[in-house]
């Protein structure tokens, strides 16, 4: 496959392709800037160019060939997609019906914690409906389309009405690198929910990437969580993951890891059902599959699901069907 960015007059010193695994310079050949890559082991590819200038000054640039972009937590990207690539068909449903309350709920740290939480149409805040838990809500509701999905499922019966909790953490890094006072805090902020809506157990909770492993925390510490989905969770493993090392909370993650690993992370029963999402060929698919083993032999119900793609969140929307909804309606059915 050929990546180009076009460059007649050669306005640009260098030029350098990046993307997840990908990086490197491109060749100046033809009047435009080049890169061959192999067959992409993935369905879907983002990128952009880092291009210096004759005075020194950097940009990213997208690719003016490309048919489609993408906004990540990095700017925009560009994107390549395999023929065999296909979005999920509830992409296609009608637009999102319900309502929006905006809410700040107690907690043990700094600052309340800021939610949003979406009700489908026709869902009393009286009516007991079950309740779903999304860390890094807001953009799982904006780059991965959650509330078009919770919608889709709503209204096609495949799911029960319920409440979708999108949680933004201020502090993510600190946060969500398993934090005591922050998983204390959801304990609050849960309490807060059920004053204000009946909810009815068990709870379920999801996230990706450092909120991938929150959410399991969660679980394995509560006895009334029945369901989890972890995408790309961050399990860190200091044999497995030494390049992350340098992070702050890397330290208190791993420990937490092994935790849930060895079984000192108690809850009473074996713990909930987890389903683990994750990119073949990312960094985390290794810490994922040593989790999945570990809960495994703790007799923890738990699945793990490749993915042909890498982090991001279109990846993280693509995966959700259909082991999540399965997982959800297994969980809240068998509670009437």
């Amino acid at each position: 496959m050929l990546l180009r960015l076009p460059d007649p007059e050669r306005r640009f010193a260098t030029v350098e392709l990046d993307s997840p695994g990908l990086r490197g310079e491109c060749e100046w050949r033809a009047g435009a800037w080049r890169r061959r890559i192999g067959r992409p082991r993935t369905q879907r590819i983002e990128y952009h160019f880092r291009v210096v200038d004759r005075r020194g000054r950097v940009r990213h640039l997208l690719d003016p060939t490309a048919t489609c972009t993408v906004r990540t937590s990095f700017g925009p990207r560009s994107v390549w997609e395999a023929g065999r690539y296909r979005a999920p068909d509830w992409l296609d449903q009608p637009g999102v019906s319900g309502s929006m309350t905006p809410l700040e709920l107690p907690s043990e740290l700094a600052v309340p914690l800021p939610v949003m939480v979406w009700v489908p149409r026709g869902l009393r805040s009286h009516q007991p409906a079950p309740l779903l838990w999304c860390h890094d809500g807001p953009e799982y509701a904006e780059r991965a389309d959650l509330l078009r999905w919770a919608a889709s499922h709503v209204r096609a019966r495949t799911l029960p009405p319920f409440r979708l909790v999108l949680a933004q953490p201020v502090r993510r890094l600190q946060w969500y690198a398993a934090s005591p006072g922050y998983l204390r805090s959801v304990d609050l902020a849960l309490e807060a929910l059920r004053e204000r809506y009946r909810v009815r157990a068990p709870l379920a909770f999801m996230g990706a990437s450092l909120g991938g492993l929150t959410s399991l925390l969660v679980g394995m510490r509560r006895d009334d969580v029945g369901a989890v989905l972890a995408q790309s969770g961050s399990f860190f493993d200091p044999r497995l993951d030494d390049q992350e090392s340098d992070f702050g909370g890397f330290g208190r993650i791993t420990r937490a890891v092994d935790g849930v690993r060895s079984g000192r992370w108690r809850r009473a029963g074996a713990g909930p059902q987890v389903a683990l999402t994750c990119g073949r060929h990312e960094e985390n698919y290794a810490n994922n599959k040593a989790m999945a083993k570990a809960l495994r032999r703790r007799r923890v119900p738990v699945r793990l699901t490749d993915v042909a793609d890498l982090h991001n969140y279109t990846a993280w929307r693509d995966a959700l069907d259909p082991i999540w909804p399965n997982l959800l309606r297994e969980t809240w059915t068998a509670t009437g």
